[in-house]
């Protein structure tokens, strides 16, 4: 099992065709970016991080400098955390997670934040509940963050 950078891999197009076969809406959205070369138009600098064994994705999430709240003075943002359903109850999204803050660490942030709307789930990763902000899309999201210093 490993964690690599989808922009450093020479099996995009592998790593894509499971991305757009995912369930979920956001990952559609992050498929289409991926597809139209938009990744980094629409997100600014950052990485697509991939959990993987073998051929297999277990689990993905972005660092990028923006989301889905508009906000110039909160950056970088973790975003897309999904964990396959036949991989979910390893905590392979907490591996991401880690490695991301790890590395938003190393490029010399202290403060990383994150947009969702679940309750409870990022709390046990170590982030704290800032506030709910309307997202790019209407949505309301809880906006959490955490200190890496």
């Amino acid at each position: 099992m490993e964690i690599i950078d989808y922009f450093s891999s020479k099996n995009k197009n592998l790593w894509l065709s499971k991305i757009q076969k995912c369930n979920w809406s956001a990952a559609r959205i992050l498929a289409k970016m991926l597809l139209e070369n938009t990744f980094h138009e629409m997100l600014g600098w950052g990485s697509l991080y991939l959990l993987i064994k073998d051929e297999h994705l277990l689990s993905f999430g972005t660092l990028t400098q923006k989301d889905c709240i508009e906000d110039n003075n909160m950056y970088p943002w973790i975003g897309f955390i999904y964990t396959q359903p036949q991989y979910r109850g390893h905590r392979y999204s907490q591996k991401l997670i880690n490695k991301m803050l790890d590395d938003a660490l190393n490029q010399g942030y202290f403060c990383v934040y994150l947009a969702s709307d679940h309750i409870g789930l990022y709390e046990k990763y170590g982030f704290t509940y800032l506030e709910n902000r309307i997202d790019i899309w209407g949505d309301n999201n809880r906006i959490y963050f955490i200190n890496l210093q």
